[in-house]
């Protein structure tokens, strides 16, 4: 027992051992650590700063920190960049694509003709420098951003009040037109800056400056300085002159605003100032660019080449398919665009800006219209391309404000068998803490629901989301193409962002009395020898019926009540009858109007840009009168189809009266003859030429001359050689048939000595 415990004492005396050795450890580790932190606190105090020093060095640190955080903020852009820059870097799988109109004439092209390709060292050295002394003086110098060159264009600016002057280096501009969308957000300069820097350090400069050259818009449909030199002035990038290589490096900045087929007293102002600037950037003197100045740049006669570039845009995007795996890189895309559709809509846009964009303070609109069946007739995405290339049609999400109301009153009369003379009350109605105000400010009571909408009574379209449900609006969104909205409050209100494009889509739906339609912009690509890759009718889905076509009609014929009685009454047109909603957002930053007859669906958008307040402009004003402008060139009859649940025209009934008594007036007679078919339409511009040449050889073409007799033919035989007797020597020897006049004077001849008559 005592050995016991001896053995325990011991064990417990080896602990204490141990406790002690680490106790003494930590002791002598916190005294030595006091020792050295005493002689490197002494080192570095014969270096501390005092006074003003001191505060220059704490800024200094504090930039550095602050530099080091915003690097890894900036890296966190930067990364998705250099992702987007790996995956498009080949740019072997670019297609070239020559669009036509929906009457087959040729209206454009985008993508890059791989064959025609001019390399930079047979590329004019004028137009290189051109180039450089107006986009970027200093590319040679810089790693892909030209910081004097912002920090410049930044000074220049800010003297100006306006912008000027760019800052954008060169491979900037070629990694926004390669790799980015045109639109203008902070993120995308970030993206734009890196992207450039990678371009940098995996190409060399003349590789750069050789793709800016092959990548660059030029107007017309023209991409590359080789298609707009052929486009302008019908010759080769190598033989331009000194004034045609001022002309198209003028175009780099806007291609649309300096095209000379547009405007050519600005594109030869423009010429000149590159002029200028060559000269200031010392490439030139002045007496080198003085025959330029006295001699400016000839353009080749193209007619009318208003192209439709806002829907080029967006078609182009579409043409890829089953073919994208084949070798075949060059295509010839017919489209669904009417040209003489887009150019009424470009119109109406630009004459409503440029009235009342200054005084009503927006600057901003866009138009898409299509037929019931999804085909894109016309769209405008901007005022100007050439000033800004941002489709808002296709790109840009406003809300819709109430104009998006339908959609719920749809899900109401479809799910909850709701119809327009059902009694409601515009009254206080919540959600959560929100509550939603009518325009008016007040509430009126009990009334019909086609009166609601007439009057676009907020309170209850909210109560309608309500007692339908937000989900199932939009699930029935859902099945009209619209995947993004979120469930919020005020969803009935339009508070979630949607395009033009999107937006005219789901409306077809209304049109065409509830089927599936989604917009289509191509009917048909086809390779340039004729075989065709894609057919729309052929290779998409057939609509089918996704909403009951009772419940379509019921919400039509109240839309209609809208444009007769309620807040689209300026969008009333003479021949026809129409169904539409207007459509405000807060603090009026987006103005809507949304409308169909039997044939079109159009919608138009007003507003800013920066989403900054308009005038007061509201989905009733300028909107409406837009679409009603817009309507009234589109048709040029009376024989109009009625959309369904809208009640006919009396001019549509007279019109179907008319043909009608004309019809059973005389089953077996004659029709009304329709005027003469512009076949011209339905012919290729590459067609009416080969006739064209054909004729013309034709009229240039000598007569031919009767031959002599005794002359031989190219066809007799020869003489040395004479052949077997056999029918068809028998036939060569029978003398040729006398001319008619012959014989009718030997007859008559004949008979005059007979005396017969």
């Amino acid at each position: 027992m005592r050995d016991i415990q001896g053995n325990n004492r011991g064990k417990l005396i080896d602990w204490l051992k141990i406790d002690s050795w680490i106790d003494s450890g930590l002791y002598s580790a916190l005294t030595s650590f006091r020792d050295w932190w005493g002689a490197y606190s002494s080192f570095f105090g014969r270096f501390e700063i005092k006074g003003f020093w001191r505060a220059c060095n704490e800024l200094v640190c504090d930039g550095l920190s602050l530099s080091v955080a915003g690097l890894l903020v900036v890296l966190a852009f930067a990364l998705p960049s250099f992702e987007i820059a790996q995956g498009k870097i080949n740019l072997s799988d670019e297609f070239s694509v020559t669009f036509l109109d929906r009457y087959g004439n040729e209206i454009g092209k985008r993508g890059l003709l791989r064959d025609d390709s001019v390399p930079l060292e047979e590329i004019p050295d004028h137009m290189i420098k051109a180039t450089l002394a107006t986009e970027d003086r200093r590319f040679f110098d810089h790693f892909g951003i030209d910081i004097m060159g912002t920090m410049r264009a930044l000074v220049q600016n800010a003297r100006a009040d306006t912008v000027v002057q760019g800052g954008s280096s060169l491979t900037q501009q070629l990694a926004k037109n390669m790799f980015l969308s045109p639109e203008r957000a902070i993120t995308r300069k970030i993206k734009e800056a890196f992207i450039a820097i990678y371009l940098e350090n995996h190409y060399t400069k003349p590789e750069l400056l050789k793709l800016y050259f092959d990548r660059a818009y030029l107007g017309g449909g023209s991409y590359g300085v080789e298609a707009a030199a052929q486009y302008y002035f019908n010759k080769s990038i190598r033989d331009v002159t000194l004034a045609e290589s001022a002309m198209l490096a003028g175009m780099f900045k806007a291609p649309t605003r300096y095209a000379p087929h547009v405007n050519l007293a600005a594109s030869r102002a423009r010429a000149n100032e590159v002029l200028s600037n060559m000269v200031e950037a010392g490439y030139l003197s002045e007496g080198q660019v003085y025959g330029a100045r006295l001699n400016p740049a000839r353009v080749v006669e193209r007619g009318d080449s208003n192209t439709p570039d806002y829907f080029l845009d967006w078609a182009s995007k579409r043409c890829s398919g089953s073919w994208a795996t084949d070798p075949i890189r060059i295509v010839v895309a017919r489209t669904t665009v009417d040209l003489g559709l887009q150019k009424t809509a470009e119109t109406a846009v630009e004459d409503t800006i440029s009235q009342f964009g200054r005084s009503r303070n927006f600057n901003a609109g866009a138009l898409v219209s299509m037929e019931i069946n999804g085909a894109v007739r016309a769209m405008v995405g901007g005022k100007d391309y050439g000033v800004s290339q941002f489709n808002r049609a296709a790109h840009a999400y406003r809300q819709p404000g109430s104009s998006f109301k339908p959609y719920v009153y749809l899900s109401a009369i479809e799910h909850l068998g709701y119809t327009p003379n059902r009694r409601v009350v515009d009254g206080y109605v919540s959600c959560g803490r929100w509550s939603p105000k009518n325009y008016s400010g007040g509430y009126r009571g009990a009334m019909t629901l086609r009166t609601a909408l007439a009057k676009s009574i907020n309170t209850v379209a909210v109560k309608l989301s309500l007692e339908v449900d937000r989900q199932t609006v939009l699930d029935d969104l859902d099945k009209m193409g619209i995947k993004h909205l979120k469930k919020t409050c005020s969803l009935a209100l339009g508070d979630n962002g949607m395009t033009p494009l999107e937006h005219v889509g789901a409306w077809a739906v209304f049109a065409s009395g509830g089927l599936s339609i989604r917009p289509y912009g191509i009917e048909e690509i086809s390779t340039i020898g004729g075989q065709l890759l894609y057919n729309h009718d052929r290779d998409e889905p057939k609509p089918q019926q996704i909403f009951k076509r009772e419940a379509v009609e019921t919400l039509n014929n109240m839309l209609q009540t809208v444009v007769d009685a309620g807040t689209g009454r300026r969008a009333r047109l003479d021949y026809t009858n129409a169904a539409g909603k207007t459509g405000t957002s807060s603090n009026y930053r987006d103005a809507w109007f949304m409308g169909f007859t039997g044939q079109y669906v159009t919608g138009v958008w007003y507003g800013n840009d920066n989403f900054s307040p308009m005038g007061r402009v509201t989905g009733g004003s300028f909107p409406a009168q837009t679409w009603k402008t817009f309507m009234d060139a589109a048709y040029d009859g009376d024989n109009i189809p009625t959309a369904p649940g809208v009640t006919p025209h009396p001019r549509q009934i007279a019109e179907r009266q008319r043909l009608a008594a004309v019809m059973q007036q005389n089953t077996t007679a004659e029709l009304p003859v329709p005027p003469p078919i512009d076949t011209s339409k339905d012919m290729s511009k590459a067609t009416r030429q080969v006739l064209g040449n054909i004729a013309t050889l034709l009229q240039k073409a000598p007569p031919v001359s009767p031959r002599k007799p005794g002359q031989q033919s190219r066809a007799t035989q020869p003489t040395g050689n004479k052949p077997k007797s056999n029918v068809a020597s028998a036939v060569r020897n029978t003398p040729p048939p006398k001319p008619v006049a012959n014989r009718n004077a030997e007859r008559a001849a004949r008979t005059a000595s007979t005396g017969r008559q």
